[in-house]
């Protein structure tokens, strides 16, 4: 009887679960969109109980459907949109209010109220990042400020704050009946909260911010034969099955290229796009404009770093002329589109509907369409828009040549968008193609 490992994916825009065989074949997959909330200019939220809802379907749609038997399930390994953050009241699973997305610019003042005492690089030394909305850290302070109940419940203990993979891990292990309260290094790295040196939550931060110790996660390593957790039968997996592995998604795709020798690197083209460059068992400092980050722990082993360029809107963008503008009907309807036309005709996109990430973290800007004339059409948009990730990316390669001293010789690229040969073919601004899993540049 063969055994399997389950896997539970959950992105900016859906959630998937996949079951993989011992020799890594997949036997199961199924996956679900989830809802983009937009309740004001610059806001982006999710459901947690719609992604909640939405994990238990996949996991069991992906079990059902080849007829695996729980049983046969050895581990879950979890990956998960980073940053997204909410709160909820550890008594009930109730949460206070739905998730703040990554992308969500709200806590812009916030940011700039910190920032006032150290400038933007306040907390660098410590966490690798500079001040801006995309951390978790921020959104924590925003929901005790402004959300009733939640400031209360945090100081006297009846709160827990997650990034989507705490939020489910909790709720697979019990819930409010005991349910494991973790986060791996990854996905604490990327809080704005944790010390890349001790891999602990950093007390001076936590009191400069006000977040109370108690309402946030036990940092665990990305893996551990030792577990952190086992699913209850009440769950959607119906069985005791230990949760052996949490990764934030791009260390996950760093992971999962294999890129485990300082100098690899991978991109991902996804919602944003995010490019990741082991730099082995130190951080590096960053002095360009990127971030310096936890790549994966495993078991006792140290953890290694990796210095990150991460831009917010790339996949997002044709999602965007798909459901705001009704340009395409379908996203993969953008290469056509970008293809029925030679060049731009002088169209210039930039993205910046969340800011600008790296290397500018500019979150007072606004997306720009740029150069419009009487000749422009949806083809020309269509193609400035794939042409807005190219150049997004080769900054942001540029910006890591200068940081790490490597010229990158080869990049591992995955992603929702590496389909897009279009992409793969823009000339003079993409530096490498992606259609392929490796690129030499």
């Amino acid at each position: 009887m063969p055994d399997y490992i389950a896997a539970i994916d959950q992105g900016t825009t859906s959630t998937r679960c996949m079951i993989f065989t011992h020799q890594g074949k997949i036997a199961g997959v199924a996956q679900k969109e989830h809802k983009q909330l937009f309740p004001q200019p610059g806001w982006v939220e999710h459901d947690p109980l719609e992604i909640w809802d939405n994990t238990q379907a996949v996991v069991r749609q992906a079990i059902g459907n080849q007829g695996i038997s729980a049983d046969q399930i050895l581990a879950i390994g979890i990956t998960n949109q980073r940053e997204t953050a909410l709160i909820w009241d550890k008594n009930t699973g109730e949460p206070f209010g739905n998730a703040i997305v990554w992308q969500d610019t709200r806590t812009k003042e916030l940011c700039d109220r910190l920032a006032q005492d150290g400038g933007s690089n306040r907390f660098r030394d410590q966490t690798g990042l500079p001040l801006a909305t995309y951390f978790s850290g921020p959104k924590i302070k925003w929901i005790l400020e402004n959300v009733k109940g939640a400031r209360i419940a945090a100081e006297q203990g009846n709160a827990l704050f997650g990034n989507i993979d705490t939020w489910l891990i909790w709720l697979l292990t019990g819930g409010p009946d005991g349910g494991s309260h973790v986060t791996d290094v990854t996905n604490a790295s990327r809080t704005q909260l944790m010390n890349l040196e001790t891999l602990d939550w950093d007390q001076e931060i936590l009191e400069i911010m006000n977040i109370p110790l108690q309402v946030l996660p036990r940092i665990v390593p990305s893996s551990d034969p030792k577990t952190w957790g086992i699913t209850t039968p009440t769950g959607p997996f119906k069985s005791s099955i230990p949760v052996s592995g949490d990764l934030g998604d791009q260390q996950a795709a760093l992971v999962g290229q294999a890129c485990f020798s300082p100098g690899e690197a991978k991109n991902t083209y996804g919602t944003g796009c995010f490019m990741l460059l082991n730099t082995g068992a130190e951080p590096v400092p960053s002095k360009s404009g990127l971030l310096t980050t936890v790549a994966y722990q495993f078991g006792e082993d140290r953890a290694n770093y990796a210095l990150e360029g991460s831009v917010a809107i790339t996949g997002a963008l044709v999602q965007w002329l798909r459901d705001n503008l009704g340009l395409i009907k379908e996203s993969s309807e953008i290469e056509a589109l970008a293809n029925s036309v030679e060049d731009n005709g002088g169209v210039y996109f930039v993205p910046a509907f969340s800011g600008l990430f790296a290397p500018h973290w500019r979150s007072d800007a606004r997306g720009v369409i740029a150069g419009l004339t009487g000749y422009a059409n949806k083809g020309h948009i269509a193609r400035a828009a794939l042409e807005a990730t190219a150049y997004q990316t080769k900054e942001v390669l540029e910006a890591m040549q200068v940081d790490s001293g490597v010229d990158l010789s080869q990049l591992k690229v995955d992603g929702g968008m590496v389909v897009n040969e279009m992409l793969d073919a823009v000339p003079g601004r993409h530096p490498w193609g992606t259609r392929c899993a490796t690129k030499n540049l």
